[in-house]
């Protein structure tokens, strides 16, 4: 059951602090659209998402079903329960405006207007400045949706059309954690206009963790990814 619903609009923001036990779940309602993620503890800021230790502590280039998202304390902020496409990119960042000027042009809000066209570095900075922080406090970010490719050379690519329009990812949150969500375009998207994809978000409750949770026994160092949550969580 979802018990909060909202849509972020092409190149919108979105940002709010998450109760440990919920579920976020994320729609690509369009198709071919990117979503970047950010996590922070809601209660200690200076702890956030780690990319490179997500990755190499679960021996992997790519996130789906299973795996778990760390903060470099080495806890765990969610865990991904389910997803429809089994490749998602925490490898590549965000664009920023040099990449869209080059890409699509010059971009003027005053001329634009609502077809202005935001870059994944900006707009989580406008989300950031709601709870105090600054591009010093960036890190490198999640990008939902987007499948990243290399060739034999090491050249990475974005492949096109890998999110069919309505697929889906769940995340349930395993501590308490603000999370910042943009729906601009991945860095690597060629595109010949700029992508004007919505991005679906739910809140809901999640299940009570069991024994045979495929996100804990993905493996062994998930197990003490989740034996670091319950310290941290001890007599709460």
């Amino acid at each position: 059951m979802n018990h909060y619903q909202t849509t972020i609009a092409p190149g919108g923001h979105w940002s709010l602090e998450l109760r440990r036990g919920t579920v976020l779940r994320l729609q690509d309602l369009d198709g071919n659209g990117n979503a970047g993620v950010l996590f922070y503890n809601s209660r200690n800021l200076l702890e956030r998402y780690n990319a490179p230790d997500t990755l190499k502590c679960q021996h992997t280039f790519k996130l789906t079903r299973g795996n778990c998202l760390y903060s470099d304390m080495g806890r765990i902020f969610a865990s991904i329960i389910e997803d429809d496409l089994g490749w998602h990119d925490t490898v590549c960042g965000n664009s920023h405006a040099s990449h869209i000027e080059d890409r699509w042009g010059a971009r003027d809000y005053q001329t634009d207007r609502n077809d202005w066209r935001q870059n994944g570095y900006d707009a989580f900075l406008v989300e950031q400045a709601k709870y105090g922080l600054n591009a010093a406090d960036l890190a490198a970010n999640i990008n939902v949706f987007s499948k990243v490719v290399t060739d034999s050379e090491g050249n990475m690519s974005l492949v096109d059309n890998h999110s069919p329009a309505g697929s889906e990812i769940a995340l349930r949150i395993e501590m308490d954690c603000l999370v910042l969500i943009h729906a601009c375009p991945h860095p690597l998207n060629q595109s010949p206009e700029y992508p004007r994809c919505r991005i679906g978000v739910s809140l809901g409750l999640a299940e009570p963790m069991t024994e045979e949770d495929v996100c804990l026994n993905h493996c062994d160092e998930n197990g003490r990814g989740f034996a670091n949550n319950a310290l941290y969580h001890l007599g709460a």
